[in-house]
């Protein structure tokens, strides 16, 4: 019994509220108009709007290529060895001179010990043979013996000459060998590959690390051939490297290969960096274009852009109302990202510079008080908010 009379009390109170609505249609319909209202009208600060002007647009053959330092060393094994001791890690910094890799030395040096002991004797060999060749030249003179035995005295001296001298370079050859089982660093830098580990056997030309200078990076690029006919030393270059987003980086054209590659059909070009800052990291890819020639065009940054398909359009701001409008686009400016405007704006246009997806074409459009920014003016990112209607 009390179920039913709360379900009868439940629906009595819902036919009550929908009476009251329907006795004020016209405060509801007001509300609606209202709300419409305010879904048309936007409120648009002066940080939401670019206007459009000419900037210089740099255009040149494109270039790519990858992060290379200049001074860099491969070392290798100079004698045959067993690896004892690597100094440093890969990425550890060094100074020239700086002990890298440790080579057993037991076997060289005791050959040195051998040759320095048969130089000694070899020295003593000779201080004989001289003494005795000098008192056979006084017998001589005075007639007391042959000239036969004074020739095979000078014979015997030089023969010892001979022995010293041999053992003196293989000496000094394993005195030579010895240093070499100390690798060390040519230049100071970074250590950039480690290839060899303790107990390893190292022959003769192995590869045991490699050494990198991280100032003196540059671009080693390619272009196409069709395109080198243009490219000149000294010209500027403006790339962006992977690795290093929104980073821009210029340089210069120092040397143009004379020959294009047999299957490539690209032309080497090396690319010095203007800027002191440079990638620490070798082998990073890059991608520019070098400035052969510069014309005035329409720019428009990508922020601006709506792109449809095949279709890019941007939303102009003119007499208090939004117009979508269609463009066609150029090149880009690698420098500053943004892109050439062939058709659709002209000098002094505004456009909204973050555009929204609920925009409409004819949608009103409330502005406060200021001024536009240019569009090659960088403005901190702010979205446009639905104002109230009127």
């Amino acid at each position: 019994m009390l179920r039913k009379t709360l379900f009868v009390l439940a629906i009595a109170s819902a036919l009550t509220a929908c009476g009251k609505e329907s006795k004020d249609p016209g405060k509801g319909g007001k509300n609606a108009k209202e709300q419409a209202g305010a879904a048309v009208n936007l409120l648009v600060s002066p940080e939401d709007l670019l206007t459009i002007q000419s900037n210089a647009l740099a255009s040149g053959p494109v270039i790519t290529g990858s992060v290379q330092p200049e001074r860099n060393a491969d070392l290798r094994a100079e004698v045959s060895a067993v690896v004892i001791q690597v100094m440093k890690e890969n990425g550890e910094a060094v100074k020239r001179g700086d002990v890298l890799v440790r080579l057993d030395e037991t076997s060289i040096r005791d050959s040195l010990n051998s040759a320095e002991e048969a130089s000694r004797a070899s020295g003593q060999v000779l201080e004989q043979s001289e003494r005795m060749f000098q008192r056979m030249k006084t017998l001589r003179a005075s007639g007391m013996t042959s000239t036969q035995a004074l020739e095979d005295a000078e014979i015997r001296r030089n023969n010892a000459q001979s022995d010293l001298s041999a053992a003196k370079s293989r000496a000094a050859q394993a005195r030579q060998q010895l240093q070499r089982t100390l690798v060390r660093a040519p230049f100071d830098g970074i250590v950039s590959e480690r290839k060899v580990s303790n107990g390893d056997t190292a022959q003769i030309g192995k590869e045991l690390i490699k050494v990198i200078d991280p100032t003196s990076m540059r671009l080693e690029g390619l272009v196409s051939a069709d395109k080198i006919g243009v490219v000149k030393v000294g010209q500027p270059v403006l790339f962006r490297i992977n690795g290093y987003p929104g980073q821009d980086f210029s340089g210069k054209v120092r040397r143009v290969d004379p020959a294009a590659n047999a299957v490539t059909r690209q032309v080497a070009v090396l690319v010095d960096f203007n800027d002191k800052e440079q990638p620490r990291v070798a082998g990073l890819y890059a991608e520019g274009r070098i400035e052969t020639d510069s014309i005035s065009a329409l720019m428009i940054p990508d922020s601006a852009l709506v792109k449809a398909g095949d279709v890019t359009y941007t939303w102009k701001v003119k007499d208090k109302a939004l117009h979508k409008v269609n463009l066609r686009i150029g090149a880009r400016d690698v420098r500053t990202g943004q892109w050439e405007v062939q058709s659709g704006l002209a000098s002094g246009d505004t456009v909204l510079r973050t555009p929204g997806s609920t925009f409409k074409d004819g949608q009103k459009v409330e502005l406060t008080a200021g001024k536009a920014l240019p569009a090659a003016a960088v403005a901190s990112s702010s979205t446009v908010v639905a104002g109230k209607g009127n």
